[in-house]
C-alpha cells in the first residue's frame, strides 16, 4: 500500500496555510494581486522552513484558473499539478546540486526565450540549492535576469545566501530577496494539531511539543519527525515520542540541578552512569540541559514571559528549581553548557562518559554569587543608605543606615580616575608606626595600613591641580610603607629617573609634597619620599584588568573592604 509522506501529503496549498512566514506571504500575495510581480526573487533560509513552497505557492497564483486576492484556488488542474511536483510546461523546478554548471545555466537561458503555453499564464523556474552554481554558471544566467523575457520568472531558494555573495555578488541587486524565519514552537506545535487531527490521530500536548522543539524551527521536519512517531501505533504519547527521539526525561535534568544546587559532587558519577546504562546519547543530554537552564533563567527573570516554552503540569516543579538558584548562577551554568557544547568535545572524544563526567563536575563545584548587600550585612555594616528620590523633606526612611562620615568613600574627580593597583592577597594590617608629632595646619592621624596609606595617596593626587603632565606618571607608583618619616614608593620600570627630577624640585612638587606630608601626620620638614623600582612585570590580562576593577572597588567602600577582611572572602566580577 504506497503511502504518502505527511510533509509532502498537508503541504500548503494557499499563503494563508504558510506557518510562520507571514512577512513573505502577505508581501509576495499583495504583489500578485496588484500585478507588480517581480522578474526575480531569492527566497532564503534554514531547510524545512518553506521556501519551495512558496515557490511553488507564486507559481500556482500566477497560473491559477480561478485565483482570487493574490491566492491560488489550490483545487484547479494548473494548482494540483504544481503543488505535486509533476511536469509542467510553464513550471520547471531545477536543483542546482546536480545542475549547477555553465552548460546547464546555458541551457536554461534558451529554454526561457521561448513564450509561456498560454498569453495569461507565466513561465516560472525554480531552482533550488541555488548558492550550488558555479560562478560561470551566474554569469551565463546575468544577463537574463536582467533583463528577462516578457512573463519569465525566476525563484532562487537558497540555504547560504552568503555564498550567493561570494560567487556572484551582481545577482542579489536583480532579484528581490526574501527571508526565511525558523519558525517558533508554538506555531509548528499548532501546525501538528491540524495534521493529527486531519489523520485522526489521537495526540498529547506534552508529545507535540518534544517533537517541535526537535524539529529546531523546521516544519518539514517536524512533519517528518511526526510521520515517524505516527509508524509506532495510531495514538502520539510522550514516552513514545520520547524513547523513539532520545529524549532526556525532565526530571533527569531536575535530579542533576537539585546536586547542583546542594554542591553534592559525589552524585554526579551514579548520575552518569545511571544515564548512559539506560541508553541515554551523552550529546542530547547536554543539548537538553541547556534548554533546561535557559527555561529556569526564563522563570528567575520573568515568570510570565511568552518565550516560556513548558508544560503547565511541569510549570510548578522547574518555578521550585528556579527559586533555589540566582540569576547570574544560571547564566553562568548556561554560558559553561553552552560553550562546552560549541567546542563539540563528545563528538570529537573517544571518552564520552569522562567528558560528561567533568562538564557536570564542573557545574557542581562552580562558585555561586554572593550578593553585595548579604556580604555587608555578614559584616554587620547594616544596608547601604538610600537616596531620597522626593528631593523636598530630605527626611530617610526608617529602614536607613546613616554610616559614619569616616566610612564613606571619598569623592572621586571625573578629570583623574583613580588608577586602580593589582591586588595580590588579603590585605593584613601592619605594624603600627611610632607615634609622631602633629603637624600644624589639619588634624589627621597616620596611616595605620597599607589599603589606607593607598586611600590618601590617591586623595592627594586627585586633589592636587599643580602636577601638570607628571599626574599620568604617578598614577603608576604604588605607596609601600611609612619608614619614620620616609614614604617609599614602589615605581614601575623606566620611571625613577623622571619622578626623582620632579619631586627634588621643590617648585613643582612642593605643594603635593606638603599636603601628602600632613594628610600622613609627618613633619614637612622632616619628611622625605624614596622610590623603590618595582620588579614585577605584570601582563596585561583581561583577567587583570578585572581584578583591578575588583579592587578599586573594595577600596572605595570601606564597609565592603572590612567584609572582605573579616570574611577572608575572594571578590569575582
Amino acid at each position: 500500500m504506497h503511502h504518502t509522506a505527511l510533509a509532502r501529503k498537508h503541504r500548503p496549498r494557499q499563503f494563508t496555510e504558510l506557518v510562520g512566514q507571514q512577512h513573505v506571504s502577505a508581501t509576495i500575495r499583495s504583489a500578485v494581486e496588484g500585478g507588480r510581480v517581480a522578474h526575480a526573487y531569492l527566497f532564503c533560509g534554514p531547510r524545512g522552513v518553506g521556501k519551495t513552497t512558496a515557490a511553488r505557492l507564486l507559481a500556482m497564483a500566477l497560473n491559477c484558473e480561478s485565483a482570487q486576492n493574490g491566492e491560488p484556488c489550490g483545487e484547479c488542474i494548473s494548482c494540483q499539478r504544481i503543488w505535486a511536483g509533476q511536469a509542467s510546461l510553464d513550471v520547471v523546478e531545477i536543483d542546482a546540486a546536480s545542475h549547477r554548471g555553465v552548460d546547464d545555466a546555458r541551457d536554461l537561458r534558451e529554454r526561457a526565450m521561448y513564450a509561456p503555453s498560454d498569453e495569461h499564464r507565466f513561465k516560472v523556474y525554480i531552482v533550488d540549492e541555488a548558492h550550488m552554481l558555479t560562478r560561470e554558471a551566474w554569469n551565463t544566467l546575468l544577463k537574463i535576469l536582467e533583463e528577462p523575457p516578457p512573463r519569465v520568472i525566476f525563484v532562487f531558494a537558497t540555504t547560504e545566501p552568503h555564498k550567493i555573495r561570494n560567487t556572484a555578488a551582481p545577482v542579489l541587486s536583480r532579484c528581490q530577496r526574501f527571508d526565511f524565519r525558523r519558525v517558533p514552537v508554538a506555531e509548528i506545535v499548532e501546525r501538528l494539531r491540524e495534521v493529527v487531527s486531519r489523520e485522526g490521530v489521537a495526540a498529547e500536548d506534552a508529545a507535540l511539543i518534544s517533537i517541535a522543539r526537535r524539529a529546531e524551527g523546521g516544519v518539514r521536519d517536524a512533519l517528518s519527525l511526526l510521520d515517524q512517531v505516527l509508524s509506532l501505533g495510531e495514538r502520539v504519547e510522550v514516552d513514545e515520542v520520547r524513547r523513539m527521539l532520545g529524549l532526556v526525561d525532565e526530571e533527569r535534568y531536575l535530579e542533576f540541578l537539585s546536586a547542583v544546587s546542594n554542591r553534592d559532587r559525589a552524585a554526579v558519577f551514579p548520575f552518569v552512569r545511571a544515564l548512559l546504562d539506560d541508553g541515554y546519547d551523552a550529546s542530547e543530554f547536554v543539548r537538553g540541559l541547556a534548554e533546561t537552564l535557559r527555561t529556569l533563567l526564563i522563570l528567575r527573570a520573568d515568570s510570565e514571559s511568552a518565550s516560556l516554552e513548558i508544560l503547565p503540569e511541569s510549570r510548578e516543579r522547574f518555578a521550585e528549581m528556579a527559586a533555589r538558584f540566582e540569576e547570574v548562577d544560571l547564566l553562568r551554568l548556561l554560558v559553561a553548557v553552552t560553550d562546552f557544547e560549541a567546542r563539540g568535545g563528545l563528538g570529537r572524544s573517544g571518552h564520552e562518559r569522562v567528558q560528561l563526567e567533568v562538564l557536570l563536575l564542573r557545574l557542581v563545584v562552580m562558585d555561586s554569587t554572593v550578593e553585595l548587600q548579604a556580604l555587608l550585612e555578614a559584616a554587620g555594616a547594616g544596608p547601604p543608605p538610600r537616596r531620597d528620590t522626593k528631593g523636598s523633606s530630605g527626611e530617610r526612611p526608617e529602614t536607613e543606615v546613616e554610616l559614619h562620615p569616616e566610612a564613606r568613600p571619598a569623592p572621586r574627580s571625573r578629570s583623574a580616575p583613580a588608577s586602580p593597583t593589582p591586588r595580590k592577597a588579603r590585605p593584613r594590617p601592619e605594624p603600627e608606626p611610632p607615634p609622631v608629632a602633629e603637624a600644624t595646619g589639619a588634624r589627621t592621624s597616620p596611616a595605620r595600613t597599607a589599603t589606607a596609606l593607598r586611600d590618601i595617596w590617591k586623595e592627594v593626587l586627585e586633589g592636587t591641580t599643580e602636577l601638570g603632565g607628571q599626574v599620568l606618571a604617578l598614577r603608576g607608583v604604588r605607596p609601600v610603607e611609612v619608614d619614620g618619616q620616609v614614604l617609599v614608593l614602589e615605581v614601575p620600570p623606566g620611571l625613577r629617573a623622571d619622578l626623582e627630577a620632579f619631586l627634588s624640585d621643590m617648585a613643582r612638587s612642593g605643594a603635593f609634597r606638603g599636603t601628602l606630608a600632613t594628610r600622613l601626620g609627618q613633619d614637612a620638614d622632616a619628611f622625605s619620599i624614596r622610590l623603590e623600582e618595582s620588579r614585577r612585570r605584570e601582563r596585561f590580562t583581561a583577567r587583570n584588568t578585572r581584578q583591578q576593577r575588583v579592587d578599586e572597588m573594595v577600596a572605595l567602600d570601606p564597609a565592603l573592604r572590612d567584609a572582605v577582611e573579616k570574611l577572608d572572602l575572594t571578590l569575582k566580577e
